[in-house]
Formats: structure tokens, sequence, C-alpha cells
């Protein structure tokens, strides 16, 4: 997978985002989405941070977190959800599909996975259809490490996750089935909504 084929697939799914979001009606910027306590507001307000955020400033924001960079995201999330309106905010992505952010060590990869799951954060929540190509997921599956897995706390143990629109697969245990997209989702520590998921432990992570 050569980093050219990253930063398309990233450019793209940040303007089928933005075409999304555009689409929304005012009161849809106020639904909850699948991170917790974060409407669609908050979580467009996060991915765009680093279009608007220099680094300086980043690590000053870290430092008052405490070097807790949850809560640096949280934080920061809210309080740009509430000084910018939906179209500054749709702007911002807009304005910058190209952008060359990358997260610390992440890569290209890092920051498609970024924007992948953010916008399945949003559109799941929203109870929309869309599919991300699976091409695209699998991009995000294979760069997935376990060190990025173990970032989300996620208890896998026993599980044995299998995508039923991908060749792929994680983990040995219980089998738990549905689309690669949502799978990913698992592995983020999202919970589902009920029937995305097929399995005896499919309610273990569905809401």
């Amino acid at each position: 997978m050569t980093e050219d084929r990253l930063r398309d697939a990233l450019v793209t799914e940040r303007r089928e985002q933005a075409d999304l979001l555009a689409a929304l009606r005012p009161e849809q910027w106020d639904a909850p989405t699948l991170c917790d306590g974060w409407r669609v507001r908050e979580v467009v307000a996060h991915t765009t941070m680093p279009f608007r955020t220099s680094l300086g400033r980043t690590l000053l924001e870290l430092a008052k977190a405490r070097g807790d960079f949850n809560r640096m995201a949280d934080r920061c999330a809210r309080r740009d959800a509430v000084r910018l309106p939906p179209e500054r905010l749709l702007a911002s992505l807009r304005d910058n599909v190209a952008h060359p952010w990358t997260p610390p060590g992440g890569g290209v990869h890092g920051a498609l996975a970024h924007e992948v799951i953010h916008g399945l954060d949003i559109t799941v929540g929203l109870g929309f259809d869309r599919l991300v190509p699976p091409d695209r997921v699998a991009m995000v599956l294979a760069g997935m490490r376990p060190k990025n897995i173990a970032f989300f706390g996620t208890d896998l143990a026993g599980v044995a996750l299998r995508a039923t629109d991908l060749d792929w697969s994680h983990g040995t245990g219980t089998p738990l089935r549905g689309p690669a997209q949502d799978l990913l989702l698992v592995l983020c520590g999202r919970r589902l909504p009920p029937g995305r998921l097929t399995g005896e432990v499919a309610t273990r992570f569905s809401r």
C-alpha cells in the first residue's frame, strides 16, 4: 500500500464527509454520535482541530490537560463546538481536504483511520446507511497494530471478529460477525446499535 494511495483515500474521505455534512438539517448537528457525550458538532470540531491549531498551541492545550490527550481532545472539541457554528466547521473541513496533517507517529494511515472512524461515529449515530468503500476500510484495518487497538482499551478476550464483506478477521474465540466498518468500530471501543452485529456475543458490543 503506497502513501499516494493512502493520501488519495484520505482526500476522498474528507470530501465525501463534507458533502454529507452539508446536507444535514440544523438539528442533526446536535444529534448524538457514537462518541460518548459528543454531538455531531463536537466530532467535526475534533477532526478539524488540526487544521486550525498550530503545533505550539496543541502542546499548550496538552499541558493544560496534564498530558492527557483524551482530556485535551474533549475540552477542545466542546469549546470549539460552542465557538464555531456548523457552517464554520463545515468550511474548515471542506477547505482542508488535502491538508497534510498526520497524528504523531501515525503517518498518513493514522490520518485516514482518524477520518474514517469519526465519520462512522457520525453516520452510524445518525442512523445513516452510508457504506465506506470496502477497499478504504481495508486500508485502515491493514494498518491497525496491537498498540492502536490497545489505545482504545476494548476487551476482545475470547472474541473472533469476522468480517462479512472483506477477507479479514481478528482474534480467536466466539465469532462476532458484521461488515468490516462495524468491526472497525468495535476495535475502537464503540457500542453499536442493535442488529448490526451477529453472534452469541453481539449484545456485548451493542447499545
